[in-house]
């Protein structure tokens, strides 16, 4: 059937608009928004493409397509009309071996704009460093420009960023790139959880932000409501959207049954019900989209792929030390409990209230889960795991959505104290051959690679062991799979972003009030004797310095020096009560302590003196000697070690930042009979039997931005939040519980007479008993 079309230019508010009308079907209007066009079309969806790309709108039945692999034909993967799973199948078998490689890969950890040296090596603008090179901040480095066009990477994991609106324009520096080569095949931005607070900002309703900020991952379980986690998905995805990023690498639900695990606080805390329920809320608020941003079964522009992590859960670390490094490699479990850990994903992030039914990706966490291989006997890492992943995960469950493996786990590893090098239980194999079992073990992609070369080894294995045709089928299983992501949320139809509409969604009034209610949710009141909160009107509170002991920043680079400074801003303070630096003319002592940290578990100093290096995580402030640990290890051996028995029986430790108890116990001398206040910012569990009886009242919070705190002590709002998690009585009772058991620790009881146990808090009136209460308790 012939079709006339004609092409009709008008001028509307200095743009340009582009109508082509055709006698067969729908209008579509074309219209340039600077660094890219968009077009529109009537009953269908709307595309954004670069002119630099090189790529055409081709026109089918009256509505408009893009030409990604430039072949004037419209392609079924084109062809917007059509199911993600049809699209997805299709583009894959047009890949290349080595396109496919590209793609189950995982970038490094990017910042925009980059810097010259850091954790994740160097990074340059046209061979110089940024500051020299006057390129713009959201120019691509030269290592994203190789890592894009000479590795076929198409997933990027972004770190900080300068701005939104730099996010935005860097967002489609890198789509123009993309488009334009090959297939056409658009980047896929990913983020670590980005929403935490600044303590010390100030909230005022009406008023925007950088972007909006949520209490951590523990604080929202300490709501004990989904429904602020599922609200907190769905701004997020709005926001994370806005910034260019399609996938979120959280939540994070392992079940946190070990109090002492360094990656607590990235928890939903120990209670598999609870966890359930906030994983699937999150993964729904995430994944979600509605109205004019669906595309279709829920998938749409609003979307952000969540990667539930960590598979089968990371919790169970022996003595809570963390797989990052060789000392923490081994997840044990003394109470036979490796089912309920499973809970939060089957039973919440795999069975979501929404209609994208599951999460759609899931990353296995570093640990050698111990013993826990029934069939195969292999204690390898959990991506390494052919039990853990193809047998279980995909075959028990069916899970058929993208696994991702934990960043850096196929590089070789020198040293106890490597980060970003956890080979476990691979150690004796090649970087290739590592690639090559991860494969075969059903992982789909390799986080923090930007290399195809050992890929591309790997699948050569591949065809030496079961043939080309065995190969090419199970890389294009990966690849569809990670197509189907990228399809579902848009981005083959328009990745490009407005950076005005950027702006005004991120951090906006309506975002940042939502997030700040939050905050205000999660603080949880453990101890008010004699009622002595709310302050009264016009109190006057005295607050003493607290000391900073000397901290590396994250990845061992930056920092701060040692220094003794107020713990809170003074200026928000100062909005509810009168300060002053005399105790003795205070009506009330506020103290801001964080929570014991009690180190790693491993010190290299142990070993220069020669011992195994092992020694306790400490929940107390004061010195502690591990007289109730283990005498044999459930786990261990490592290449670097000649024992097995990572026993720290009988050895001591102390908290660094052990001056914090000393500040509670001078400021109640000081105050003699007057009330103090302590407010514990708690990333674990930890024992209260220290001070509590030096305070009044104590409260805790969870990386909330101190205005949110003195709403509560003002009495401006009441406090509501729960223990998600139990304080212990002593460490006794911390050595002796089971790894991988919730809720199994003697709790602590106060002067008051109430035990500090899982969803316990008080009010005004009380202890808390309503319905969150009578559900998870």
């Amino acid at each position: 059937m012939y079709c006339k079309s004609s092409k009709i230019i008008a001028i509307l508010s200095g743009i340009i608009v582009i109508i082509f009308a055709s006698g067969c079907g729908p209008k579509w209007t074309e219209e340039n928004q600077g660094d890219f066009n968009v077009v529109y079309n009537n009953g269908g969806q709307t595309l954004g493409y670069s002119p630099k790309s090189g790529i055409k709108i081709i026109e089918e039945k009256g509505f408009a397509f893009k030409d990604l692999n430039k072949n004037g034909e419209l392609d079924i993967y084109e062809d917007w009309r059509l199911p993600a799973d049809e699209r997805a199948k299709d583009l894959a078998s047009k890949m290349s071996v080595e396109q496919i490689a590209g793609l189950m890969l995982y970038s490094a950890h990017q910042s925009i704009p980059a810097g010259g040296r850091g954790p994740f090596g160097r990074a340059t603008y046209d061979g110089k460093s940024f500051d020299e090179s006057g390129a713009k901040a959201s120019d691509l480095t030269d290592q994203q420009k190789q890592f894009l066009t000479e590795d076929n990477l198409r997933h990027v994991l972004i770190t900080m960023v300068e701005s939104p609106a730099i996010a935005a324009q860097w967002n489609n520096n890198m789509q123009a790139l993309l488009e334009g080569i090959g297939l056409g095949i658009p980047g896929n931005t990913s983020s670590d959880p980005r929403h935490g607070t600044s303590a010390s900002a100030e909230f005022n309703a009406g008023a925007g932000g950088d972007i909006s900020m949520w209490p951590s991952s523990l604080g929202l379980a300490a709501t004990f409501d989904p429904e602020v986690v599922r609200n907190f998905g769905d701004i997020a995805s709005k926001e994370y959207r806005a910034l260019g990023i399609a996938t979120a690498l959280s939540p994070q639900i392992d079940l946190a049954t070990e109090p002492r695990w360094g990656r607590f606080n990235g928890t939903f805390g120990e209670d598999p019900q609870l966890d359930k329920d906030m994983a699937r809320a999150y993964v729904d608020g995430f994944q979600t989209s509605e109205g004019d941003a669906e595309i279709n079964g829920g998938w749409g522009y609003q979307s952000v792929n969540a990667m539930v992590k960590h598979w089968p859960s990371g919790g169970p670390e022996e003595g809570g030390r963390d797989a990052h490094f060789a000392y923490g490699k081994y997840a044990v479990y003394p109470g036979n409990n490796f089912d309920e850990h499973l809970i939060p994903f089957t039973e919440g992030a795999f069975k979501l209230n929404g209609k994208t039914g599951m999460a759609s990706a899931v990353m296995p966490y570093y640990t050698i889960s111990f013993n826990m291989d029934k069939k195969y006997g292999e204690n390898v890492g959990n991506s390494y795991s052919k039990y853990i992943i193809n047998d279980l995960l995909r075959g028990e469950y069916g899970y058929d959505g993208v696994i991702c493996t934990d960043w850096g786990i196929t590089n070789d590893n020198n040293s106890m104290m490597d980060f970003g090098r956890t080979c476990w239980g691979a150690e004796n194999l090649s970087i290739a051959e590592r690639h090559y079992k991860i494969i075969m073990a059903g992982v789909d992609q390799f986080g923090g690679n930007n290399d195809m070369g050992p890929v591309i080894e790997a699948y050569n294995m591949g065809i030496e062991e079961h043939g080309e045709q065995f190969m090419r089928e199970r890389f294009e299983q990966s690849a569809v799979r990670l197509l189907r992501n990228i399809f579902r949320t848009g981005l083959f139809e328009n990745p490009y972003l407005e950076t005005l509409k950027t702006e005004n969604t991120v951090g906006n009034p309506e975002f940042m009030a939502a997030g700040y209610e939050a905050q205000v949710k999660s603080v949880v009141l453990l101890k008010n004797a004699g009622n002595v909160l709310p302050l009264k009107e016009n109190a006057t509170v005295y607050i003493p310095k607290k000391y900073f002991p000397a901290s590396r920043g994250m990845f061992g680079f930056g920092g701060g020096e040692a220094r003794w400074d107020y713990p809170v801003n003074l200026e928000i303070v100062r909005k509810y009560a009168n300060i002053t630096d005399n105790p003795e003319e205070a009506d009330y002592a506020l103290v801001f302590i964080d929570s014991p940290s009690g180190g790693s578990g491993y010190s290299s100093e142990e070993v220069e003196k020669g011992g195994n290096g092992y020694v306790p995580i400490s929940l107390q402030y004061g010195e502690y000697v591990a007289e109730y640990a283990r005498e044999v290890s459930i786990a261990g051996g490592h290449p670097l070690e000649n024992f097995t028995n990572r026993s720290y029986m009988g050895k001591k430790t102390k908290a660094v930042n052990s001056t914090d108890l000393d500040l509670v116990q001078t400021t109640k001398k000081e105050m003699e009979d007057k009330p103090v206040i302590v407010v514990v910012n708690v990333s674990n569990p930890m024992v209260f039997a220290e001070f509590e009886k030096n305070a009044d009242a104590i409260l805790i919070s969870f990386g909330i931005q101190d205005q949110a705190i003195m709403d509560i002590i003002s009495g401006k709002s009441e406090p509501s939040g729960l223990l998600p998690m139990q304080m212990p009585a002593n460490m006794k009772t911390v050595e002796v519980q089971n790894e991988d058991v919730p809720r199994d620790m003697e709790c602590y009881t106060d002067s008051e007479g109430n035990t500090y146990d899982f969803a316990f808090g008080l009010n005004w009136s009380g202890v808390i008993n309503d319905q969150r209460v009578v559900k998870y308790k």
